[in-house]
């Protein structure tokens, strides 16, 4: 199953400083058709204003994992972590028992981001914060590893899920396979350019929500990056 969630359909709003959109309900968007994706909660694709962000609040029993599209995010928290996520790399928080945080952009543009949310196989334990630098050039023609649950994974961000994310970048006119198997299920976003998927075109920024299927193949329309949650 491919279902297409093209951008427009998501939910959302625009705060002045944020323009946040929606691909599963969060904050006053609420579709009882789009509450999660297995374990996968919540999939924002947040706009921030420079000199702007979301100041400190508390986060329990959520793995959090924050993609960067454009410009730059600033991660403080309480537990002493500091640190700076570039675009094409990756964050992650584990909120175990409890931290809080905030998140700012402190470029001179405006900062896009993905932020996924996974609910965590296990609930409790120690917060802890992360971020690595994944060059795109690592993931040209296929899906690497950004974050990752399963044991084997040794090069992604460690969370505490039934779950991994991956990425790519795909040239036009080529193609990345990922063994996804049916009883997982996978969400997909553009980040860029456009791909097509069992003969759906997926624009940027639109999502996908893909269920039985061995394995997912993506060809690429245009120069294109995207990411990918592969959940329980």
């Amino acid at each position: 199953m491919i279902e297409l969630r093209p951008f427009a359909s998501l939910g959302g709003a625009n705060h002045g400083w944020l323009d946040a959109k929606h691909h599963f309900s969060f904050a006053n968007y609420h579709d009882p058709n789009r509450m999660s994706w297995g374990s996968l909660r919540v999939w924002n694709d947040d706009t921030i204003a420079p000199g702007t962000g979301f100041p400190t609040h508390p986060h329990r029993n959520m793995e959090i994992i924050t993609y960067v599209r454009k410009g730059a995010i600033t991660h403080k928290d309480n537990l002493g972590n500091v640190g700076r996520t570039e675009a094409g790399d990756v964050q992650v928080m584990s909120a175990g028992s409890g931290v809080a945080h905030s998140e700012y952009n402190l470029e001179p543009e405006a900062t896009q981001i993905f932020q996924i949310w996974i609910q965590p196989t296990q609930t409790g334990g120690e917060a802890n914060w992360g971020a690595r630098p994944f060059p795109k050039g690592e993931r040209a023609g296929g899906f690497v590893t950004l974050a990752s649950g399963f044991a084997d994974d040794r090069d992604g961000l460690p969370i505490r899920a039934d779950a991994r994310v991956a990425g790519a970048t795909i040239k036009a006119g080529e193609s990345a396979e990922y063994a996804l198997g049916k009883g997982r299920r996978g969400y997909l976003v553009a980040a860029a350019g456009a791909v097509e998927i069992d003969g759906v075109r997926v624009n940027a920024r639109d999502g996908v929500a893909i269920k039985d299927v061995e394995i997912l193949k993506v060809t690429a329309l245009e120069d294109s990056e995207i990411v990918l949650v592969d959940a329980a």
